[in-house]
């Protein structure tokens, strides 16, 4: 018995000399918790004592003391939170920065103890993280939504634990059930058959997680449009610009011969499709050689080309 009070006044006083002392920095969950839950409590005047000094001189020793006497608060808090599936120690985590929150924040003179003030910072925090972790794809993001994602969880577990005779398998909700939700949570039908639908079904990655053949087959393949692919679709337009506008302009820079031989040899149809007139016909046109037809045709097309690549 006298090891034990020896422990306890020695534990009491390295508590004072060193608020953090009690917590150890790195080791497994339980020993933090354990830890933790041996914070000795503040009474309502020390509580009040050390919120004073700190929001009157900032003392970061009077914070410390603050955020240590409800690090158990946190623990007992994020313990109503594993059926999310997601790692105790960072719901504890986030818990404490909503803690740390509130004591910055608290102030004594409201009448109210930090306990009850730090609830609300804690579970806001613990919310946040849950709702950035539980999925890849957010479930909630007004407000209204946060509430109903959190209660529906809960009230849908309540409502299948009291049905005498309900499908133990059963995953979806009932019309009685989802009319009984919508008026209890007091929000619209539509809306709980929205939340329902978000938490029952899972995240499926867009790309391939791997490189296993068939099985590596994932919506990216299926769902991309490459006709509304950025760069598709500049070409897209430039290529119609080209056959329009772009011809014309870059026609204009020719001379009346050049402009017809080129009009003549690549841009009209005849009735038959067979296309416009040939070297031969154009050279008998103009009292030249097929050859010096073709030199003109060159030099014309290359004044084009300059033509569209200064006005791309």
């Amino acid at each position: 018995m006298s090891d034990l009070v020896m422990n306890t006044s020695a534990t009491a006083a390295l508590t004072v000399r060193d608020p953090w002392a009690m917590v150890p920095s790195l080791g497994n969950l339980d020993a933090y918790i354990s830890a933790a839950n041996r914070v000795p409590l503040l009474t309502h005047e020390e509580e009040i004592a050390y919120a004073t000094r700190l929001r009157a001189t900032g003392d970061l020793e009077a914070a410390g003391r603050l955020v240590l006497s409800h690090l158990r608060l946190v623990v007992s808090i994020s313990r109503k939170y594993l059926g999310y599936g997601l790692p105790h120690g960072d719901l504890i985590q986030e818990g404490n920065i909503g803690l740390m929150k509130a004591v910055k924040r608290f102030d004594p003179e409201q009448g109210v103890r930090l306990v009850s003030y730090a609830m609300h910072w804690i579970k806001a925090e613990i919310h946040e993280y849950i709702l950035k972790n539980w999925r890849m794809v957010k479930m909630a993001t007004t407000k209204a939504q946060r509430k109903l994602f959190f209660n529906l969880r809960s009230m849908k577990q309540s409502l299948k634990d009291d049905a005498d005779d309900v499908d133990t398998h059963r995953s979806t909700l009932t019309q009685g059930e989802v009319d009984t939700l919508a008026r209890t949570l007091n929000v619209k039908r539509e809306e709980v058959l929205e939340m329902e639908t978000r938490l029952s079904g899972g995240d499926v990655a867009l790309e391939p997680l791997s490189d296993d053949g068939d099985e590596s087959f994932a919506p990216i393949a299926y769902l991309a449009d490459e006709a509304s692919e950025p760069s598709r679709v500049l070409e897209a337009r430039t290529r119609d610009w080209l056959a329009g506008d772009g011809i014309a302009l870059a026609l204009d820079v020719l001379d009346a011969r050049s402009r017809r031989i080129v009009e003549e040899r690549w841009l009209k149809v005849n009735d038959d499709s067979s296309g416009g007139m040939t070297l031969h016909d154009l050279a008998a046109e103009y009292g030249v050689s097929a050859e010096r037809i073709r030199q003109i045709e060159v030099a014309a097309m290359k004044k084009m080309r300059k033509a569209l690549a200064e006005s791309v």
